[in-house]
């Protein structure tokens, strides 16, 4: 009977997969309604309730948070030392670099342009004296500098790094300890064999932790409208209609290219990563699809080597939703303050933002300290922020969804590039 069942698993892996998707649409719509009753009927309670139905996002988060130093050293690892020949990790390094650059470029080019054409800033009548809620993010960028940069790179410890969940120091320790690795030969081999064997172990651990999003799903979504209500959509309609129509177009950029270079299978990936995309909207944060996205890319048929060795990169240097945001938010404070930004001073913005976003990458919600630094640098007042902090929540939930699309064809294009998509 067991036997039975597992072949009819094998069969339809597919059925698996639909039960977590509806179990996360259940978790979002019930997140909805909960929040909305909460707002609207019982506003006195809506504080406490936010902060305790919220740990059910905090939960899952932290969960997934407590496998993706393991996951990502042990595969990249692996992945690195198997593959032997140190002249295919460099091409693959350049064909991923390759793809982060322009991708980063055209999404921040394209954040600058709608914020420009719609001007969803001007004539907005928002309060601008409360800034209190901003303090915290600006105190946070005191220290944003170039040390911080290299620091935020170069590890001292890698078991402070894989403590703090600094994906870009463990896969700069990983890289180099698989060179490593592959360089003494049969020596290494058990050595690779046993962190083959962690990697499975913490995909198993995969499985498990994402039955608890449909729950987290829920705290999430229902903490965010229980604070904020819907009413919050309408006051900041035109931001939210030049961000979507942004969202929107990137998307179209990113299917494009990911059809003329993967073809039809474009829509079986995708298919393939709709749980990883609805918990990222959900949750508002990549990172806690991270180790699903490479078991789903895995599956999807992208060599395991390519795929850990790309999407950790891509989640440090590839966040194309949040690239498009630091220039859209940051053009948009200006334009509500009535503060002149020529051509010439956006672009230079634009370079700016494509090195200093790469400094806080794993940082909880880097794009507003990104946003805040740049404020700070151009002469727009930091405090600022706290005008789009009341809708960023919703906001984040596109970005969030939009790095992992980002980084899903990123990892499939390099493999289709290198003859290794089955």
């Amino acid at each position: 009977m067991s036997k039975n069942k597992l072949n009819f698993t094998a069969q339809f892996p597919c059925m698996k997969r639909n039960k977590l998707f509806i179990a996360i649409i259940t978790g979002l719509i019930l997140g909805i309604v909960l929040g909305g009753v909460i707002y609207y009927y019982y506003p006195d309670s809506k504080e406490g309730f936010s902060k305790n139905i919220k740990l059910l996002g905090t939960i899952f988060i932290r969960l997934v948070q407590m496998i993706i130093a393991p996951l990502v050293f042990s595969t990249l690892v692996v992945g690195i030392a198997k593959m032997g020949d140190m002249k295919m990790v460099g091409r693959v390094g350049l064909k991923a670099m390759g793809w982060f650059i322009t991708a980063s470029l055209v999404s921040l080019l394209l954040g600058l342009l709608l914020v420009n054409i719609m001007k969803p800033g001007v004539g907005l009548d928002i309060d601008m004296t409360d800034t209190s809620s901003a303090k915290d993010l600006i105190e946070k960028t005191q220290a944003f500098s170039l040390e911080e940069f290299v620091k935020h790179i170069v590890p001292k410890s890698i078991v402070e790094s894989m403590a703090t969940n600094e994906i870009l120091q463990i896969v700069v320790f990983s890289i180099l300890f698989g060179i490593a690795l592959s360089s003494i030969g049969e020596i290494g081999k058990p050595l690779i064999n046993g962190l083959d064997t962690v990697s499975h172990v913490v995909l198993k651990m995969v499985g498990y932790v994402m039955w608890v999003a449909p729950i987290g799903v829920l705290g999430s979504v229902a903490a965010a409208v229980a604070t904020h209500g819907f009413g919050i959509f309408s006051m900041y309609a035109n931001y939210l209609i030049a961000f979507v129509i942004g969202i929107i177009a990137l998307w179209i950029i990113l299917l494009s290219v990911g059809y003329a270079i993967l073809k039809n299978r474009l829509w079986t990936l995708l298919r393939r990563i709709q749980s990883p995309l609805l918990i990222a909207f959900s949750t508002t944060s990549s990172e806690a699809v991270f180790p699903k996205l490479t078991e789903e890319l895995e599956r999807f048929g992208c060599d395991n080597k390519i795929v850990s060795f790309t999407l950790p990169l891509g989640y440090s240097f590839n966040l194309d939703g949040s690239m498009m945001y630091m220039t859209f938010a940051s053009v948009f404070i200006a334009q509500v303050y009535g503060i002149d930004m020529p051509i010439e001073k956006q672009l230079t913005m634009l370079l700016v933002l494509m090195l200093t976003s790469k400094g806080v990458a794993g940082v909880p919600r880097a794009s507003l300290i990104v946003v805040v630094a740049t404020c700070s640098m151009f002469g727009i007042p930091p405090e600022g922020i706290a005008l789009i902090l009341p809708i960023d929540h919703f906001c984040d939930m596109a970005r969030s969804m939009t790095n992992v699309v980002g980084n899903a064809l990123a990892t499939s294009a390099v493999s289709k590039w290198e003859g290794k998509l089955n």
